[in-house]
C-alpha cells in the first residue's frame, strides 16, 4: 500500500479521496451515515486550511456548503465510517469507538499528504452506546478556536475546517443548538486504537494496524529490522516533544485519556481544555476532573502512563517472549522523563533568550516558576514582559526575590555572543503576546450562540492567528480575567 503517492484531482472543488483505513479488517470500523438534519447552515469556514488542502470551496454556494458540512451531500469518493477503539478514561479501561464522529474520507493535499476529514456531532454510530451522537454549537466553536490557536502557536494539532448548525436541538443541561464540526487530522489512530486491537486478542490484526500506522506516519521505519520497537520509540519521542510544547505555553488538555493520544503526535480533542493564566502547577479547568488527574503539572507523567498502555498493547510485536518484550518496552519507556526534560529545557532556554546550554539553566528556569507561583504572576504575560527591551514597570517586578532572579538571568544573558536586542527579538518569536484567554473565548461563544453574532469570534480568531505579533487589538486580549479560580470547561457530550 503506497500511502505517499499523489493522485490526480478528480473534481473541480479539489477533493482527492484515497480511503486507506477502510482497507484494514472490518473489526477496526463500521459503516456510518450522518443523520438527516432539518436546516443546515454554515457558521464558519476555515479558508486558510481549505487552501492548504487544495480545496476551492468558493465554488460552493452557502447552501451547498451547509449541505456538505452537515453530511447531507457528501462528495463522490467519500466513504463514511466510524472507527473502533478502546481507552483508559480517567484510568478505567473501556471499549469505545466513534460515538459521535464519522470519518467521511481521507483526502490527499496537493503535496501528497494524506489527512482524515471527520465530522464531529453528525449523529449516532454503531459505537454510540447510550449517547445521542450529537454536538452543540458552543463546544464545536470552542474546538475551532483552540485548534486554530494551537496551529498558529506552531504546536502539532488537529485542525478545524468548518462548523455548521443543523437546525436540530441538542439536550444537555438545557436545550442547545445542534452543530457539526469538520475536523482535519493526520489520522485518528490513537493509543486506544491499539488497545482495542490488543483487547480482541487477534495478533494478526494488531500487526496489520501497526504496519499500516508505520506506513502512514513513520514510513522511514517500514520494513526495517525491529521496526515495532523503533515505532514505539518514535511515538514516545513525538509525545515527549508535544507535551513539552503544551507546558511551555501553559496549555492544559483536560482529558488525557488514552483514546485522546494520537499516534501521529498531534494534539487531539479540544473538549475541556484551556490555557493557564496565573501560574500554578495545580491548575485544573475540566469540570469532570475532580481529583486533578489531568492537572497542568501531571501532564508529563500522564503521557508516560498512556505510553505504558501503548507499550502493553504492542508487546506481542516487540518479542515473541513476553518477558523479553516487557524488558524492551520498559527500557524505552524509562527514557520518557529524560526526553521530556530535554525538550522542555530547550524550549525554556528559548523563552529566556538563551542560545546555548549551561549547567545552571534548569535551576534558573525553575526558580522563575517558583517566583511566578508565589507572586501569582500570569504565565504568558510574564514571559512576554521579559522579551521586551525594557521590562514593564509593574509592581510585582519590584519584588526582591524577582530582582535577585532577574540579576542572575541578566548575568547569564551577558555570557552570550549576541546583542541583547537580538536575544529579546528571538524571545518574542517564541513567547506569545496572546493566547485564547478563557473569558475571551466565552465572550465569543456567548455572542455566537445567544445573539448569532460572529464578529466577536472573528476578531478573536484574527488576533490568535498571529500570536507572536502585537496588533491593534492585542492589548485587550492580553489581560487575564479578574478571577478564573472557579472557571470550568466541559466535554459537550
Amino acid at each position: 500500500m503506497n500511502l505517499n503517492a499523489v493522485i490526480e484531482d478528480p473534481n473541480p472543488i479539489g477533493w482527492r479521496f484515497d480511503n486507506t483505513y477502510s482497507l484494514l479488517p472490518e473489526a477496526f470500523f463500521a459503516p456510518a451515515k450522518p443523520s438527516t438534519v432539518s436546516a443546515p447552515r454554515l457558521v464558519i469556514l476555515n479558508h486558510r486550511l481549505a487552501d492548504d488542502l487544495g480545496l476551492d470551496l468558493t465554488r460552493l454556494s452557502p447552501e451547498a456548503a451547509a449541505s456538505l458540512f452537515t453530511g447531507q451531500d457528501l462528495p463522490s469518493g467519500s466513504l463514511p465510517i466510524a472507527q473502533a477503539y478502546a481507552g483508559h478514561q480517567f484510568g478505567n479501561f473501556t471499549m469505545l469507538g466513534d460515538g459521535r464522529a464519522i470519518l467521511w474520507g481521507e483526502h490527499r493535499s496537493p503535496i501528497g499528504q494524506l489527512v482524515d476529514i471527520q465530522f464531529k456531532g453528525a449523529g449516532p454510530t454503531r459505537f454510540t452506546r447510550r449517547g445521542d451522537g450529537l454536538a452543540a454549537l458552543g463546544p464545536m466553536l470552542r474546538e475551532y478556536i483552540i485548534s486554530e490557536a494551537m496551529f498558529a502557536l506552531g504546536i502539532p494539532s488537529t485542525q478545524s475546517l468548518a462548523v455548521a448548525t443543523t437546525g436540530e436541538s441538542v439536550f444537555r443541561e438545557s436545550r442547545l443548538q445542534g452543530a457539526i464540526l469538520t475536523r482535519v487530522a493526520a489520522s485518528h489512530i490513537r493509543v486506544g486504537t491499539f488497545q482495542y486491537a490488543a483487547a480482541t486478542q487477534d495478533e494478526s490484526n494488531l500487526q496489520l494496524l501497526a504496519d499500516y500506522t508505520i506506513s502512514r506516519h513513520y514510513p522511514e521505519l517500514a520494513g526495517s529490522p525491529n521496526r515495532y520497537a523503533k515505532f514505539f520509540q518514535a511515538v514516545l519521542e513525538r509525545q515527549a516533544a508535544l507535551i513539552a510544547r503544551w507546558q511551555l505555553v501553559g496549555f492544559i488538555h483536560g482529558v488525557m485519556n488514552t483514546d485522546n493520544m494520537a499516534i501521529s503526535g498531534e494534539t487531539i480533542d479540544y473538549g475541556p481544555c484551556a490555557f493557564m493564566n496565573a501560574y500554578s502547577p495545580e491548575t485544573v479547568f475540566s469540570s469532570i476532573d475532580h481529583a486533578g488527574r489531568y492537572a497542568y503539572k501531571n501532564q508529563p507523567s500522564i503521557a508516560q502512563w498512556n505510553l505504558a498502555r501503548f507499550a502493553e498493547a504492542l508487546l506481542p510485536l516487540l518479542d515473541p517472549e513476553q518477558d523479553k518484550a516487557i524488558v524492551i518496552a520498559t527500557e524505552m519507556l524509562n527514557q520518557f522523563s529524560t526526553l521530556f526534560e530535554q525538550y522542555w529545557l530547550a524550549g525554556m532556554r528559548a523563552k529566556l533568550g538563551l542560545e546555548n546550554a549551561a549547567a545552571g539553566d534548569l535551576e534558573l528556569a525553575q526558580s522563575l516558576l517558583i517566583w511566578m507561583q508565589k507572586a501569582q504572576a500570569d504565565f504568558t504575560n510574564t514571559f512576554r514582559d521579559l522579551s521586551e527591551d525594557e521590562l514593564p514597570a509593574k509592581d510585582r517586578y519590584q519584588d526582591p526575590d524577582f530582582r535577585v532572579w532577574h540579576a542572575r538571568w541578566q548575568l547569564r544573558l551577558n555570557g552570550q555572543n549576541r546583542p541583547r536586542n537580538e536575544a529579546h527579538a528571538a524571545m518574542r518569536g517564541v513567547n506569545p503576546a496572546v493566547i485564547p484567554r478563557n473569558h475571551r473565548v466565552e465572550e465569543a461563544l456567548t455572542a455566537a450562540q445567544d445573539h448569532d453574532d460572529l464578529s466577536v469570534l472573528n476578531r478573536l480568531l484574527a488576533t490568535l492567528a498571529m500570536p507572536y505579533e502585537v496588533q491593534t487589538d492585542t492589548a485587550i486580549y492580553q489581560e487575564p480575567p479578574a478571577d478564573d479560580c472557579h472557571y470550568r470547561t466541559f466535554c459537550g457530550t
